[in-house]
């Protein structure tokens, strides 16, 4: 609050405060939350600090000895750079684990990709918490939030500082015993799921990936992108056509026989960005070399999915997909996912 010239802070029981709606006489309206709030719409009087929700994101009672509260962690990279990063153990007060065994994890890469994550409530986090996995949700270099020169790092770096990111911070946490290296897995969506494609087949680290609609080949989605994003693949890789070479080495599409780790994919049948046919391409390479692997395509579905069953069936399927690989059985009652190759588990 700046009062003549002199600035001082206002308290809020808010964890992540995004830019302000506007300003009501002295309130301002933000949009906030924290790891046991989901984003809401809220007036912060400045003066007294009183707080008044006007819209609730979500309107559900939440048992929050059930919610999993994140701890930020730095990890260093390859290139002995820093690189952060959103960890959750497991929590479920209801179940336990034998007392020597180190948990599944979970790394999550998210989209943009020089968006972020932030320690808001996430409830797709906590499904998978509240059933034993730890989770870290990596804000590779190239995320918004820690600087300019920290977002500019995946300037063509796309497809290797966030792939290395990824891998390093899965290491971390090994490394700090926190959780099982023989259980690693790895999910994203759109260019989160280039990046989860990439760690799987160029990378040995994971055990068992999830792919949503995510980019398998570069130099196809500089055609297809539409008009707001022509040229941002150019900062991110490199000028195309002229660092075609550099496109294609990027590209999982171009090296499927390196892609031997299990993955399930999740298609939404009306996707114009990542069209159903480079899926259907991957799943018929991934048939022919014999790699254990699922694919779920969802009718009406677009580059994003929005349709309430379809997300609960697809992280009921991704649970089943990774309890069959990684050889567990979920306490859920879950619908079998058709697992091509799947003799091989």
């Amino acid at each position: 609050m700046l009062d003549g010239d002199t600035l001082s802070p206002v308290s809020t029981p808010y964890e992540v405060i995004r830019p302000w709606l506007g300003i009501s006489g002295n309130a301002l309206d933000v949009v906030a939350g924290d790891p046991v709030t989901p984003l809401e719409v809220t007036g912060i009087e400045v003066d007294t600090e009183d707080v008044e929700v006007v819209q609730e994101s979500l309107n559900i009672d939440i048992d929050p000895e059930m919610v999993s509260r994140p701890r930020s962690i730095e990890f260093v990279t390859s290139d002995d750079a820093i690189a952060h990063a959103f960890y959750y153990p497991p929590r479920n007060p209801r179940a336990s684990a034998p007392e020597d065994e180190r948990p599944p994890l979970l790394v999550l890469s998210h989209g943009g990709p020089t968006g972020a994550r932030t320690s808001v409530l996430d409830l797709g986090i906590q499904f998978w918490t509240t059933r034993g996995f730890a989770v870290v949700d990596v804000n590779y270099r190239g995320s918004t939030g820690y600087g300019r020169s920290y977002r500019n790092a995946l300037r063509g770096q796309w497809g290797v500082a966030d792939l290395d990111d990824c891998v390093n911070a899965a290491q971390f946490l090994v490394g700090e015993g926190l959780v099982d290296k023989d259980r690693l897995a790895i999910r994203g969506g759109s260019a989160g799921g280039y990046t989860t494609l990439c760690a799987l087949t160029f990378s040995d680290v994971f055990s068992v990936g999830s792919n949503y609609f995510g980019i398998f080949d570069l130099t196809t989605f500089v055609d297809d992108t539409h008009k707001f994003e022509s040229r941002y693949v150019d900062g991110l890789v490199g000028p195309y056509p002229e660092a075609v070479d550099i496109y294609e080495q990027r590209s999982p599409l171009q090296h499927l026989d390196s892609l031997d780790c299990p993955v399930i994919l999740l298609q939404g049948l009306d996707d114009k960005v990542v069209p159903p046919s480079r899926s259907e391409q991957v799943v018929a390479a991934l048939e022919s070399r014999g790699v254990p692997h699922a694919y779920l395509a969802f009718e009406g579905e677009g580059h994003g999915f929005r349709g309430a069953s379809t997300i609960e069936r697809s992280l009921d399927a991704e649970l089943y997909f990774f309890g069959r690989v990684l050889g567990f059985v979920p306490a859920d009652d879950l619908e079998p996912v058709a697992i091509v190759n799947g003799e091989t588990l």
